[in-house]
This record gives C-alpha cells, structure tokens and sequence, in this order.
C-alpha cells in the first residue's frame, strides 16, 4: 500500500512491533495501531514492520479492516521456534534468544532497512514486550543512525524475569544497549519509569516519557451503553475480558471467596453468573472451578472479536480487573476500555499500585486486595448490592479524557519532533536540547 499524496510530504517514523493486526489476542496490539492511525494527524507518517502472520499464535482475519487504507505495513518474514523449529515440542535454548520469534531478526532487519530507504523514515520507534523487536530497532539503529524510540509497554526485565537465566541475562543485555541508545524511551506509567531511573543511574529523566495506554473513543462511538439498573429478575452478570496470568493475575483468592459465598447461600447460579473471556490457562482454571463446586457460576469463554468484546463489557453489569502486587507498576491496557464504558468495576488490586491510582484517579472501582479471600469475601457482596441497585458510581468522563489515544498520539508526535529538530541541529547540540524539551513535557 502507498501512503495518500496529502501525507507523502510528512516525515516518516518506522514502527517496529510484533503485536499488530492481523495478530490477536493480545491487548497490545491497539497501542501501535492507533499511534500509527493518529499519528498523522499531528504531522507523522507511519510504517509499520511487523511479523509474517505464520508466526502469531492466532490471527483475527477481519482484524486489518481497522487499519488506516494508506499505512504501509510490511510483514517480515519470521518464525516461531516453538511452531516452527521444535521437535516433538522441544528445542534448543539457542534457536529460542532473546525470545521464540528470533528468526524475524533475519526478516525484520532487511525490511526495515528497505522500509527506512523506501519512505525516506527519519526515526525508529520499536515497542516491547516481544524483546526481538527491541533487537531488530537497536540492529537498525546501529546501521543507520537515525534516532531511537524505544517504547516500553512493560519492564523488559525484573528479578526474576525472565525466568531463564540465559535469557534474563540476554534480555538485560538488550535492555542496557537500548537505554544506551535510545534518543527517548517511553513508559506506561509512572513507577516503570520510576523502576528505570533507579537501575540506570547513567539514564536521563529527561529521555524518559510517560505515554499511558487508553482507549480510542471512535471504538465506542457505535456501541450500546445502557446507564439504567440491572433488572431484578435477572441474575447479575460480571465479566472480566483477556489473558489471566497465574501468577500476575491470581484468580484463585477470588474463586475461594465467590466458593465460601456459594456455600453460605448468600449468591448462587440465579443470582450471578461471572464470565471469563479468553483467559487462557483453561485447563487450571476449569479444573479449580469443578474442585470449588463453581462452575455453574463461572464461565470461561473462547474469544471473540475486539469490537464485539467491547459491546460485551458495554452490556454486562460489571466488569473484574486482576492485577497482583508484582505488577504494581503497571496498568491492564483493559482497564481504561472498562472505564470507559461507564461499568462498575471490581478491581482486585494492591492499593498501593499504579492500577490503583489510576482507579482513584478516575472513580467508577471498589478496590480490593487480590491476594485475600477475606477481604474479597467480605466486599464482594457489598459490591454486588450497589451494583443491583445501581447505586455504583462509574468512571469520571472529564478525568478519562486525558487517556483518549488521540491525544496520546498528539505527545508521541510532540516526541518526534522535537527529536527530529533537536538532531537535524547536530549531535553536539541534540541532546542537551532534547533533554530540556523532555523535561519539560514530563511535568
């Protein structure tokens, strides 16, 4: 695809990132597309490189009838090591670093450089957390010389993770070359941030950006949001929408409360009916389900479409949000879709993280500890009260704005341009001058 003639005169970033259409089911993926889809509005043209489809673990085919008709998007050829090169699902350490999609290093690199040639691009943008990609950028950064982003959607690694030494060690050594590098690195919240700062004490704060995640408000431009009480005669549905990790997003605390309240009489199958969409770990979850007796009371559900998934959140009663205390730093990109559709919100959550203070931020969440059952044992009836009621508030309108993804493709663009004045100046001048423009649109 060509680029439309009124965009042909903007300067050109390249993209580098695995999650993008016609990949799906991961969140992710609408932080790329809708900086690539609003970006030129603001002066910018994208080009995305992104992987072959062969290399995703599922693809949504309607998926790239979201994309803008003029954005070029290349799919470079990669693989998945697990797919791919594994016999009888085994494989060597080796074909597998810095993660399963090594080989789009072979593809993405050349396209790139094709790409850079092709639009004339004038800066590198790369997003994690597939660390191949923040190779590829760091590879063509190298080669070329054109300015870095490097877009952190979450911690490239912590103590303990990666699990894998060889590949912690690996993915530290990408992560200190891409800090090095990087003309800006950009964060979803402020702790991440806050995180990096900490671990690098060579590294700027004023390289450092704060872009949350958001919602794109064009997505619900065209859904059905009811803002009348749940009817009486109908039990209470909650859901909850994408991947529950194990670990990050324990749901078993929760499933022992909602067990206890079940055997108590206090809720049962004709008073609620809780569902999970596509949250992946199925087997653990069916299996703790059967063992506490309620599966007639929670479902898990396959996926569904992204658009469609949002007029489910838009029709339920209330919506759950997970997300332990060794993810205090980071925010589910769902959580500002589900503010946004003006559902109550049972956020199970430390108080003392960035999910929650987004949360009180903007209003519209009980807050609970996910780690205690007593704690959600005790809450959760008063929650389902109010929401029976339709005495929970809902989400402020005026302070979810600032998440809308428009205006955070307007301070990406802000970002760009100022790299691309501050180093069209010279290397001598570039970073003290990128370093005040910075400073001045963190405060």
């Amino acid at each position: 695809m060509r680029p439309s003639s009124n965009r042909t005169t903007q300067p050109a970033v390249l993209m580098v990132a695995y999650h993008f259409p016609p990949q799906s089911g991961s969140s992710g993926l609408l932080r790329t597309l809708k900086f690539a889809r609003y970006l030129p509005d603001f002066g910018w043209r994208p080009v995305v490189v992104t992987a072959h489809p062969r290399a995703y673990d599922s693809i949504d085919s309607h998926s790239e009838e979201a994309l803008p008709s003029d954005l070029p998007v290349v799919h470079a050829f990669a693989l998945d090591t697990k797919k791919h090169l594994s016999f009888r699902g085994a494989y060597p350490d080796l074909l597998a670093l810095p993660d399963r999609w090594a080989a789009w290093v072979f593809g993405g690199v050349p396209a790139g450089l094709r790409a850079i040639r092709k639009y004339r691009v004038e800066i590198l943008f790369t997003t994690f957390p597939i660390c191949t990609a923040v190779l590829i950028g760091l590879i063509l950064h190298r080669l070329t010389g054109k300015p870095w982003v490097v877009d952190l959607r979450d911690s490239m690694t912590e103590d303990g993770y990666p699990r894998n030494p060889r590949m912690h060690r690996v993915w530290r050594w990408i992560e200190r070359h891409a800090v090095r590098h990087a003309a800006q690195v950009i964060f979803t919240t402020p702790s991440t941030r806050r995180m990096y700062l900490e671990r690098y004490p060579d590294l700027l704060p004023e390289k450092c950006l704060v872009i949350s995640n958001g919602y794109d408000e064009k997505d619900f431009t065209s859904l059905s949001l009811r803002q009348m009480a749940p009817a009486a005669e109908k039990p209470l549905r909650l859901l909850h929408t994408g991947t529950l990790y194990p670990e990050e997003r324990d749901p078993r605390p929760f499933f022992c409360a909602v067990s206890l309240l079940k055997s108590e009489g206090r809720i049962g199958k004709d008073n609620l009916q809780i569902a999970f969409r596509a949250p992946g770990s199925e087997n653990l979850y069916r299996s703790l389900l059967d063992e506490m007796n309620i599966a007639d009371i929670v479902q898990l559900q396959p996926h569904i479409p992204y658009h469609q998934s949002l007029q489910e959140c838009a029709d339920a009663d209330a919506l759950l949000l997970f997300q332990a205390a060794n993810c205090d730093h980071q925010i589910p990109a769902k959580a500002y879709e589900y503010l946004r559709v003006q559902r109550p919100v049972f956020a199970l959550t430390t108080l003392t993280g960035d999910t929650a203070a987004l949360l009180n931020e903007t209003g519209g969440a009980t807050i609970v500890d996910l780690a205690s059952a007593d704690d959600i044992h005790r809450e959760f009836p008063s929650f389902l009260e109010a929401v029976r009621a339709g005495k929970h508030p809902v989400a402020n309108r005026l302070r979810l704005e600032r998440y809308a993804r428009h205006n955070q493709a307007r301070d990406l663009a802000a970002c760009l341009s100022l790299i691309r004045q501050e180093y069209s100046a010279g290397p001598a001048r570039s970073t003290e001058h990128l370093a005040r423009g910075a400073t001045s649109r963190n405060r």
